[in-house]
């Protein structure tokens, strides 16, 4: 596994890689865990080579977030990549991707003005920008990413197209603990008392799926029994939403297809999580 921290160094990789290799890419912000290492698995079973980058992106981060408090340690991260098939690992600073007098960003009309983009405005500019960034530096043939992100995945996806980007994004299930918290590098903000009550995003949507299952089909009972729920376990809902899958348009009446988007504050944690409403749907 060797680390890559310059654009020299980048360039090389490219420069030695055959024409004939596929190269799988995983992004990260660090602080690794289960889900991350499960991206990474699939990029190996998938592709010649697997390169992981790990860059805390500050420019998706609003003002009064959690930039200089998000978990970091790169030793930590680069010890549990050892541990797998990884050829290299991409780690630039802040200068290198956003250098004195950086004017260029990158904006995906209509799919960033809704649920995690109403909450955090400029957030999906900034994932949009630096995801392009990276494809344009390692200039991957497939790009692993977990279904956590929900809405994340179809604005990159929609991004990727209508640039005429020939990488193309694979989308990973979410990988969860057992008792069905959805694994992030945030679950390490929570006290133990909060990582009890942050299971009220995996049990909500667990309602909602069991409800439709006994034939609910109006929204409004369903987000009302999911607030009622995420509220009794001590959470604050930021917005719960029934979308078409590919779309990301709200819907007026729940269907197979339907996702089920949801952000929630435990605590000063704000934590998102999703899933199909129905089994025949990932």
């Amino acid at each position: 596994m060797e680390l890559l921290t310059s654009l020299e160094q980048l360039q090389a990789f490219n420069q030695q890689r055959s024409p004939q290799q596929t190269v799988g890419f995983v992004p990260t912000m660090g602080y690794l865990h289960a889900g991350h290492l499960s991206l990474v698995k699939a990029a190996n079973q998938q592709c010649d080579l697997t390169l992981v980058s790990i860059f805390v992106n500050p420019s998706q981060f609003g003002p009064n977030e959690d930039l200089s408090a998000y978990p970091r340690d790169l030793d930590r991260d680069l010890a549990m990549l050892a541990e797998y098939k990884v050829d290299y690992v991409f780690f630039p600073d802040v200068q290198m991707m956003y250098p004195p007098g950086y004017k260029t960003w990158i904006t995906v009309q209509e799919l960033t003005d809704t649920f995690c983009g109403a909450s955090r405005p400029g957030h999906f500019t900034g994932v949009a920008t630096v995801v392009l960034k990276l494809v344009n530096l390692v200039r991957p043939h497939l790009m692993f990413m977990g279904e956590k992100d929900y809405q994340q995945i179809v604005i990159l996806e929609t991004m990727l197209r209508d640039l005429n980007l020939p990488a193309r994004i694979v989308r990973c299930p979410i990988v969860r603990e057992p008792d069905g918290l959805a694994m992030s590098s945030r679950n390490a903000y929570l006290s133990e008392t909060e990582r009890s009550q942050a299971l009220c995003l995996y049990n909500a949507l667990s309602l909602a799926r069991m409800l439709y299952t006994a034939g609910e089909r109006n929204i409004t009972i369903l987000k009302a029994q999911m607030t009622a729920l995420i509220e009794q376990s001590g959470g604050k809902p930021d917005y719960i939403a029934f979308v078409d899958k590919d779309t990301l348009e709200e819907v007026e009446s729940p269907a197979d297809n339907t996702r089920i988007l949801l952000a929630v504050h435990i605590g000063r944690t704000r934590l998102i999580d999703n899933a199909s409403i129905c089994d025949n749907y990932r």
